[in-house]
């Protein structure tokens, strides 16, 4: 039997991929409880991927860097107070945590709900704020199936997988005038995604070059890299090898123009990070590589066939491994080529 949540609060602050893996969850709460009011704690950066959303009422923003300095600092330790204060008066009857960590699990305890339910993630003993946890088990393996068991037990019945990402008419129309500017036209260029916040899940420079230049003369692709500004030099040591062209975007799209120019790609090459994320979800052709994450737990959702990674099926529940085997430098050429040729041949039929 179905609870009669109304008021609902769903914590994700971070990651941007994470946060694309919480999108099923959210819509799930949505179909599951359609009148209820559904807002979402986030990180400011990151907000832009959800405002519009059809399925959320509002986004409470967390800002974690300042947030995180309230022992020390007078102000910080104001608007602590305040966003704890804020929490209290919305009077939320049930919080969803899919964080999991002891900062996300403590506001989830100090926004006064009686109703918790998180993760058993086994760090930080953040589940010990919850009223109900569910820990990882084999059949809900991947991490949109866990959250999604999560809405199962708070009542939910409906559990569809549905990622929607709203385009923005603003992003959309910044984005037609930036590769037009370019001389990139829609739909024939492949984009590259050769960044990460962590440099081990890196597929080496060189060979981000060399698949470009075998898509550009195979394929007869544009061929586009995104980024952070601080990736841009990661892109200029690709171009330096590269024979074809590669228009670098790095630092030149906010997060919404990021998604329609993923939106808008015939290709997408990406390790494990956020934007490839966002381009699984607009379920684009693509390839992403993996080195110690499990593409098991954080995979491009139902698409194993986009993925390059060793030992695929021998990883188990475990999110990180420590098997040098595993490294993203052992992801040959090659074999992400011959995934790249899959993905367009599947897209043409």
């Amino acid at each position: 039997m179905s609870h009669a949540w109304t008021n609902i609060l769903l914590i994700k602050p971070s990651s941007l991929g994470d946060i694309v893996m919480a999108l099923p969850a959210l819509s799930a709460l949505r179909r599951n409880w359609p009148e209820a009011q559904i807002d979402w704690l986030i990180r400011p950066e990151f907000a832009p991927l959800i405002e519009g959303h059809p399925h959320l009422d509002e986004i409470v923003p967390f800002d974690r860097k300042r947030l995180g300095q309230a022992w020390r600092d007078p102000g910080a330790f104001g608007a602590l107070v305040a966003l704890i204060g804020g929490l209290r008066r919305r009077r939320y009857d049930v919080v969803l945590d899919l964080q999991g960590l002891f900062r996300t699990a403590s506001l989830a305890w100090l926004s006064g709900c009686r109703q918790r339910f998180g993760p058993v993630w086994r760090r930080e003993l953040a589940h010990y704020f919850y009223t109900t946890s569910v820990p990882v088990r084999a059949e809900w393996v991947h991490v949109v199936d866990y959250y999604l068991k999560l809405v199962e037990t708070m009542g939910g019945t409906d559990l569809g997988v549905e990622f929607t990402l709203p385009s923005k008419p603003d992003a959309a129309e910044a984005v037609s005038e930036l590769l037009a500017r370019e001389g990139v036209e829609r739909d024939r260029y492949a984009v590259l995604i050769p960044g990460s916040a962590q440099v081990t899940k890196c597929w080496p420079a060189e060979r981000f070059a060399a698949l470009a230049d075998r898509l550009a003369s195979e394929y007869d692709l544009a061929i586009v890299a995104t980024g952070s500004r601080a990736e841009g030099t990661m892109i200029e040591q690709i171009q330096g090898h590269a024979q074809s062209r590669i228009v670098s975007l790095a630092g030149r799209t906010s997060l919404p123009e990021l998604i329609e120019v993923l939106r808008r790609a015939r290709l997408v090459v990406s390790n494990d990070t956020g934007p490839g994320h966002v381009a699984a979800a607009l379920n684009r052709p693509l390839v992403m590589m993996f080195s110690w994450s499990n593409p098991l737990r954080v995979g491009p959702y139902g698409r194993p066939e986009c993925v390059v990674a060793r030992d695929l099926a021998e990883r188990g529940l475990a999110i990180r491994c420590t098997n040098p085997a595993h490294a993203i430098a052992n992801v040959t050429l090659d074999e992400v080529y011959g995934k790249v040729v899959e993905q367009l041949s599947r897209d043409e039929r």
